[in-house]
């Protein structure tokens, strides 16, 4: 369809020198970095190429807007003044639902084709790119298919409707719909993290249990199902709580929807459990040892999106300052800006090489690869996670004052960048996890340390800081320690994985610029490099 363009001549002024908005893209084909990165962790490039278009059509982009502009909306009770404890979402939303699900978001990882796991986190870091908060509740039904694995008559219900590729937003029990998502709702007020302080109490009810307590944080509170935790007899304890029932409401009261600085679109809730049926997934006491398993995969989502989210940053950079000039000059011509951006660029190509490291160590078989994939998920959802607010808002500034306004996506993405950092386990979580995997499964160590040499030999500055780092911790350091361990090793992941998938300048500039203290502390504070190699990453 063809539309007039808008008038440039005003009454004052003609309207030159800004550049047209992006529009629709093409998120798998106009993405270098992506595609080399994938492709090195066996995606199915012919997938994702579909979805790419998908993704970024005109028609995905007003969706997303919608979803953001009209928030979710708690209706606690119906005109009769029944609990009903629904929360309704704008079409913008269940249209990005439905595009999602159907290009295999939640499902691809589990359909035995190869590459499934990087597949499907080719499709995070490009959804992420079009509405985060969409992201959530089918990151949360992708993760939380192996788990259910702990109780097989569930799993028989629940694991096909969660990969089928629909989406049913309807109030129905679980049984009554071909296709389901599935939440989880762990945190309590006195806890937080430490899931052990829980006081949500399970009672024995017959086959089931009836659960009471309360949920400080429930994500994407319509889901079909939740996982949670509760103290049963014998311990914390792993359980499945169907939102809807046979014949009534499942006792699930919304008390709030929580005011959140971003992820607009996703509606994040506190509950109220108050003889609750749930259902036990694995034995009794195993709780943590249950949901794990779908916190290692909601982990790997949580790694990817800042790839995706410092991709959509800079390519709006890179599209403003292509089309703008200043000083009798285009802005992306002028050297200081292109020092700016290529740092910027080598920032997100480290974080996309360092998620993809992990996401193709979950399609691994072996016990190295399940033992690599634990440890690379950990150092890549911190490193990129750092980085993300950083690189957001510099390539913000790329755009001036601009970059502050609401019509262009920068204020967006700005406030989706802290967000994974957070979720699923703060900075100091993960880095105090990461001295317990090398602690407890030094199988982990081993293959960190045998992927880490494997890129040994092709550059003295990566040789050098693999040395220093080991002279430095010859064995898991100090707590205190903690993260500068963690930024250390995921730094030299990420450079392992430049220096075998990446273009040879990308990987040099990274090495020199990451690895050694030849920079300063702000972005475009680097040593010359080869700026036009680096830059052009973010060419289509």
């Amino acid at each position: 369809m063809r539309t007039s363009r808008p008038r440039s001549h005003q009454p004052t002024h003609e309207v030159t020198n800004q550049p047209d908005p992006r529009g629709a893209r093409d998120l798998w084909a106009q993405d270098r970095v992506l595609r080399d990165h994938a492709a090195a962790a066996g995606a199915d490039g012919a997938a994702l190429a579909g979805a790419g278009i998908a993704f970024g059509t005109a028609e995905a982009l007003h969706d997303a807007a919608e979803a953001r502009r009209d928030p979710p909306r708690l209706v606690t009770y119906d005109r009769a003044g029944r609990r009903v404890d629904e929360v309704h979402f704008a079409p913008g939303y269940h249209a990005t639902m439905t595009r999602g699900l159907a290009q295999g978001y939640a499902a691809r990882a589990w359909e035995d084709a190869p590459g499934g796991h990087a597949t499907h986190a080719a499709l995070t870091y490009m959804l992420s790119q079009v509405e985060p908060g969409c992201c959530c509740p089918m990151t949360m039904t992708y993760a939380a298919v192996p788990a259910l694995s702990a109780a097989p008559d569930l799993a028989a219900l629940w694991q096909p409707r969660l990969i089928s590729r629909g989406y049913d937003p309807r109030p129905l029990p679980a049984g009554d719909k071909a296709s389901l998502t599935l939440g989880m709702a762990m945190t309590e007020k006195q806890g937080g993290s430490d899931v052990r302080a829980n006081t949500t109490r399970a009672e024995r009810a017959g086959d089931h249990y009836l659960l009471t307590g309360h949920k400080w944080f429930c994500s994407a509170p319509m889901s079909d199902g939740f996982l949670t935790l509760a103290q049963a007899p014998e311990g914390l304890t792993c359980f499945l709580v169907p939102r809807w029932l046979e014949g009534e409401r499942n006792p699930f009261a919304l008390q709030r929807l929580k005011a959140k600085l971003g992820n607009h679109a996703n509606a994040s809730s506190e509950v109220e459990f108050a003889g609750t049926r749930a259902w036990r997934l694995g034995d009794e006491g195993a709780g943590v040892k249950t949901i794990i398993e779908m916190v290692h995969h909601t982990r790997l989502d949580t790694a990817v999106a800042p790839a995706g989210l410092m991709r959509a940053a800079l390519a709006e950079a890179h599209w403003w300052a292509s089309g703008r000039t200043a000083f009798q000059r285009r802005l992306i011509d002028q050297p200081l800006m292109r020092a700016v951006l290529a740092d910027l660029t080598l920032d997100q190509e480290g974080a996309a090489a360092l998620a993809f490291t992990a996401a193709r160590a979950f399609d691994g078989r072996s016990e190295e690869d399940r033992a690599l994939a634990r440890i690379a998920v950990a150092l890549a959802k911190y490193l990129n996670n750092k980085l993300c607010p950083q690189v957001t808002y510099e390539a913000m500034e790329c755009l001036g004052g601009m970059g502050y306004v609401e019509d262009t996506p920068m204020p967006m993405l700005y406030r989706e960048a802290p967000l994974n950092g957070i979720w699923e386990g703060s900075g100091n979580v993960i880095c105090l996890d990461i001295l317990r995997t090398l602690a407890r499964a030094p199988e982990a160590g081993e293959a960190l340390t045998a992927s880490l040499m494997g890129a040994a030999g092709a550059d003295a500055r990566f040789d050098a800081a693999l040395k220093a780092h080991a002279t430095r911790w010859p064995g898991p350091p100090e707590e205190a320690e903690a993260r500068w361990f963690a930024e250390s090793l995921a730094r030299l992941l990420a450079a392992a994985a430049l220096i075998r998938h990446a273009p040879p300048a990308v990987a040099d500039a990274y090495c020199a610029t990451r690895l050694t203290g030849e920079r300063g502390r702000t972005a475009g504070a680097i040593p010359a490099a080869d700026h036009g190699a680096i830059l052009a990453r973010l060419d289509s």
